[in-house]
């Protein structure tokens, strides 16, 4: 794009109806030192520069930097991507792996993606992508190369078990549907638990559907997984929020400059669920799934339970530009239903907080005290599990995943959810680990069985059945689920 239309494009975006115009003179003037700035670059520089990289790597990028951390310019590319995960659809192969140092193993492919029209099967373990041999790098190598590889024809080297040699897979990644509500199960007689990994166009009916599945109204309580879930679509977290809250009830409020204040409450004519409910979050939620534990925690509907979330409480207005490009500008901010702040201290904006002093408090619908000014804290702090050094050889080593493949030869007729890992399967087990040098001492052996015979089971039922059924047994020693399902059982 030429600078001329780039200036065009800038006195082009879109401005609030009640705001004054700029000063044109001083407009001007600023603009004319940019275009000095641009020429001076492009005739003098070192290296010749294109426009295009001057302006949306340069120019554009350097001026939103200076308004929060969440305002951002979005190229071609990344406006395309922005607006599939919108619509919950994304651009890959169709399979779910396992990443570990310097090894990827594959434990699922989706029917009819290119995964499977390729021949990739579950317990093939990927070599190298594109050349690029995958020995050696670590797990954050491992996810940015899994992430450029979506993006473009890929060609695997595979090492299957069983087979001599390595085989190799061409695959053209795909638009594929990516449903939002990921994880649907009992984690108890009566009690559902439902995840979200983000918040699209059809999240809330999507839940509302799953809720449905597990029993609906009978239920006598529900776990909400919004761990590690970004946020996305406003309108899905509020329609989340209301299936739980009664009609009037208050969701949220915005305030911006150029917006006002915007209240929004539960609509009318919803029936809410009214079973016990338990919001799990963790350092990794944040906007829409802020928005839910807000409302629920600040309405005394539920108990949120896990980390401390993100602290995103910003409204982003997308404006659709030309060369079809986009500009995410922040235009206001969340406010829970209490009056408090989702969003983390920013400086230079009216959520700095100066000093460094305590957090606010406010008070619940119930009049229990909450703090403000960073992300929800939640009513039972839950950390993750802690790994033992036994349990990170165990991991590292892929030996579970390598003795499951080694167990389904000849088993997996009893594979299914509902089998059960034997004394003789734990007996086989250690003989596995000590030809592999792997020697616990005998208190080591003893204190982890029962997460030897967990990981056994999970790791054989992402092979033999699922990677949602692996997920129902790890739910089983998740410290965060144990204590949801035990706030949802308290009297």
């Amino acid at each position: 794009m030429r600078l001329a239309a780039f200036i065009l494009a800038l006195i082009a975006l879109p401005v609030a109806a009640q705001s004054p115009l700029p000063d044109t003179v001083e407009l001007e003037a600023e603009l004319g030192r940019l275009v000095n700035i641009f020429t001076l670059v492009s005739d003098n520089a070192a290296e010749a520069q294109t426009a295009e990289r001057l302006i949306y790597a340069g120019a554009l990028p350097g001026m939103l930097a200076k308004l929060d951390p969440h305002s951002a310019f979005f190229d071609r590319g990344q406006f395309e991507q922005l607006q599939q995960m919108q619509t919950s659809t994304v651009k890959g192969f169709g399979s779910i792996v396992s990443v570990l140092p310097g090894r990827v193993i594959v434990l699922q492919v989706q029917p009819g993606a290119p995964a499977e029209r390729n021949g990739l099967a579950p317990g093939d373990e990927v070599m190298a992508i594109n050349g690029i041999g995958l020995a050696g790098l670590e797990i954050e190598q491992l996810v940015q190369l899994l992430g450029m590889a979506r993006q473009q024809p890929v060609q695997l080297q595979i090492r299957r078990p069983g087979t001599a040699g390595l085989l190799t897979l061409t695959m053209t990644p795909a638009e594929l549907q990516s449903p939002s509500v990921d994880r649907v199960f009992m984690v108890r007689p009566g009690i559902g638990h439902v995840r979200a990994n983000s918040f699209g166009d059809g999240t809330a009916k999507e839940i509302k559907e799953a809720i449905e599945k597990l029993g609906g109204a009978k239920l006598k309580g529900l776990v909400l997984d919004l761990r590690g879930n970004p946020g996305g679509v406003l309108s899905s977290a509020l329609e989340t929020a209301a299936l739980f809250l009664p009609p009037g009830t208050r969701l949220i409020t915005g305030r911006g400059r150029g917006k006002g204040t915007q209240e929004i409450d539960v609509p009318a004519g919803g029936v809410p669920y009214e079973f016990k409910l338990a919001v799990v979050i963790d350092a990794k939620s944040a906007s829409g799934s802020e928005i839910v534990a807000g409302a629920i925690q600040d309405n005394d509907r539920g108990t949120v339970l896990g980390e401390t979330s993100y602290g995103k409480g910003l409204v982003q207005s997308v404006y659709p530009l030309s060369d079809a490009t986009g500009l995410a500008l922040t235009t206001a901010f969340y406010y829970t239903p209490s009056g408090r702040s989702i969003q983390r201290p920013l400086r230079e904006t009216g959520l700095h907080l100066e000093g460094g002093g305590a957090r606010p408090e406010y008070k619940t619908k119930g009049g229990r005290t909450v703090r403000g000014g960073g992300g929800i804290e939640p009513d039972e702090i839950v950390g993750p599990q802690m790994v033992t050094r036994f349990q990170a050889v165990l991991e590292a080593s892929a030996s579970f995943h390598t003795f499951a493949t080694e167990w389904l030869r000849g088993n997996r007729a009893a594979a299914t959810q509902g089998m059960e890992v034997t004394p003789q399967m734990i007996d086989e087990f250690q003989v596995f680990l000590s030809r592999r040098s792997i020697r616990p001492n005998l208190s080591e052996w003893i204190a982890e069985r029962q997460y030897i015979a967990s990981r056994m089971k999970q790791e054989i039922l992402n092979l033999a059945v699922s990677v949602a059924a692996g997920d129902e047994v790890e739910a089983q020693r998740d410290p965060a689920v144990l204590r949801a399902i035990g706030v949802i059982e308290r009297p």
